[in-house]
């Protein structure tokens, strides 16, 4: 019963060997309803509630934390290959409706969601936050499978399984709980005094150790790093060495080809397989740039969310890539008019064991870091994915930023479609410079990746955020879309999509029409403005320091896209176009 309201779709051939699939799920609460994992209070019980432990996922953390993954078939042993947790969605919504009845009734001390590592990790974080030590019983664990081992309890990854810290009195009442929502719930432990987390497996211990030495002191890799050889010869290969259109027909053929490509067209084929409306509080999803939830009803208040990588970029330089991400996800949550509050990240890299992949992701850490101190905004969580390579060759390095921002009034949102109004004046935010470097332009046209990624200028995303608030606040934009990957000239194909209308696009002046329409420069912004506010706008613009240049106007009674001058292209052609390469692709 969960919406999904966006995301993103990325094809390069260094994933054709490591697919990556990174999720973010999103969930609220009143803050005095906010349940931590700590173990406290001596004597309370340590119950494992939720489906049983089986063989699935033995092994995916230890066994990705090392590149060896062969294992011996022939061996005594099980093979050192980790197998995929089996998920049950419908086990999921029964044990969270059981959590939320258990919190409801005040039965919970602490709680503990079981996933990576299993037991030995849950156990060991349970007892690390709280104020004493704990014992646990592995022999009293609901098992999946017979003959299991207690490692292989203890490092189970099953899915749907939680760990909760209950007093003794409050035990009947939750496990009355569980049975209500038929969720199978044990008593394997309690809370002790002492520092030591011991674990026995059928009354013999297996485990007896600080907790916060498996939590919290593990070792520290000093790992060698150093650039990639290579990386000075890929900084200077710029595209400027690259045949550039310069006629209108040339252009005209370059944004259909751009649009045309797996890495512009929709990603419609994908999304509208998902339910982007379920619980009816959506209020933005695809193809927005950030989704967006009402989750208040009385008031409107709403949260918009975004999530953007480049590894393009973060190969190029991983300090500036990991930036480019942040700051795109940061501004795509910025222009549905919502302020930008948290970030999270999940970090996806190669072999840690090679010092040029240790490098990227040192460098990737610190730019993602320093950016974060720039915009002002927490890293609340992440997650780091290391050896995804195939032999010797790795993923570029992926760093995917997540950015969470709240709104006030979700019927002050901004949307990505043209047209909502009559007579608007389409506005450029930010400015556009020669960065042709690492864009979809080079890799389409040219099969080209090489040079510096664009600028990032925090300072000015931060200044572009405030701008859409306060013109989201009052009322003074129709439709804003991110520039990105395809520059202005997607931005406007697809706005002009999403609204079913016509416009007429005026370049500047003394510009190269190829940079204007196809630079990834970062901080830029396409707005539509009505005509009644415009001057208004551009007022408050000029007073931050905004740059801002009218570049178009709105038709809505055209069915065409005209760069003035240049070329003209119907948007029956561009829809067929955008549209239809991943039905044929995949279809």
């Amino acid at each position: 019963g969960l919406p999904n309201i966006g995301g993103e779709t990325v094809f390069d051939t260094c994933y054709a060997g490591n697919p990556l699939v990174n999720a973010l799920c999103i969930g609220v609460l009143r803050k005095e309803d906010l349940h931590l994992a700590f173990a406290s209070g001596t004597g309370n019980k340590i119950i494992l509630f939720g489906a049983r432990t089986g063989l699935d996922g033995i092994g995916g953390v230890s066994v990705l934390a090392s590149d060896t993954f062969g294992g011996d078939e022939s061996g005594p042993g099980r093979k050192k290959l980790p197998s995929v947790q089996v998920g049950d969605p419908f086990m999921e919504k029964v044990l969270i409706e059981c959590c939320l009845e258990l919190y409801a009734a005040g039965l919970v001390v602490g709680i503990q969601e079981l996933g990576g590592a299993g037991l030995a990790c849950g156990t060991s974080e349970l007892a690390a936050a709280g104020d004493g030590g704990m014992t646990i019983e592995l022999g009293t664990v609901p098992l999946r499978t017979q003959n299991m081992t207690p490692a292989e309890v203890l490092c189970s990854e099953s899915q749907e399984r939680m760990c909760a810290v209950v007093t003794p009195e409050n035990v009947d009442a939750f496990l009355a709980v569980c049975r209500k929502w038929e969720v199978l719930a044990t008593v394997i432990g309690e809370v002790a005094d002492g520092d030591r987390l011991r674990i026995a497996w059928h009354g013999e211990t297996v485990v007896d150790v600080p907790p916060r030495t498996v939590a919290h002191q593990g070792p520290v890799y000093q790992r060698p790093v150093a650039p990639p050889e290579s990386q000075d010869a890929l900084n200077a290969d710029h595209s400027t060495r690259l045949a550039r259109p310069t006629t209108g027909d040339e252009l005209r053929a370059t944004l259909l080809a751009l649009l045309g490509s797996p890495h512009l067209c929709s990603r419609g084929f994908i999304t509208e397989q998902y339910d982007r409306y379920v619980r009816g509080n959506t209020v933005l999803a695809e193809h927005a740039d950030g989704g967006m939830l009402r989750i208040d009803e009385s008031t409107g208040r709403g949260i918009a969310v975004s999530t953007d990588a480049s590894g393009r970029y973060t190969l190029l330089d991983p300090y500036t890539g990991a930036q480019l991400a942040l700051a795109e996800a940061y501004r795509n949550v910025a222009v549905t008019g919502a302020t930008p509050v948290a970030v999270t990240n999940c970090l996806n890299f190669g072999s840690p064991e090679d010092p040029a992949v240790m490098w990227q992701f040192a460098q990737a850490v610190r730019g993602l870091a320093d950016g974060c101190a720039a915009l002002g905004i927490p890293v609340t969580g992440g997650n780091v994915s290391f050896y995804n390579q195939t032999g010797s060759t790795a993923i570029q390095p992926t760093p995917v930023v997540g950015v969470l921002g709240v709104i006030d009034d979700v019927r002050r949102r901004i949307p990505t479609a043209l047209g909502t109004e009559p007579g608007e004046t389409l506005i450029l935010l930010g400015n556009t410079r020669d960065e042709l470097d690492g864009s979809i332009w080079a890799q389409v046209t040219a099969d080209h990746l090489g040079g510096l990624p664009p600028t990032v200028d925090l300072g000015r995303e931060r200044l572009l955020a405030d701008v859409l608030s306060a013109a989201s606040r009052d009322g003074l934009l129709s439709a804003a879309h991110d520039l990105s990957e395809g520059g202005l000239a997607q931005a406007v194909v697809e706005s002009a999509l999403a609204g079913e209308t016509g416009c007429r696009i005026v370049l500047p002046e003394d510009t190269d029409p190829l940079v204007m329409l196809f630079s990834e420069s970062a901080g830029r912004v396409l707005v539509a403005v009505p005509r009644t506010e415009e001057s208004r706008f551009r007022s408050m613009c000029a007073a931050r320091g905004l740059p801002a240049v009218r570049i178009g106007v709105v038709d809505q009674d055209s069915d065409v896209l005209e760069v003035q001058g240049l070329f003209t292209v119907s948007l029956a052609e561009l829809r067929s176009t955008f549209e239809g390469v991943l039905p044929r692709l995949f279809g």
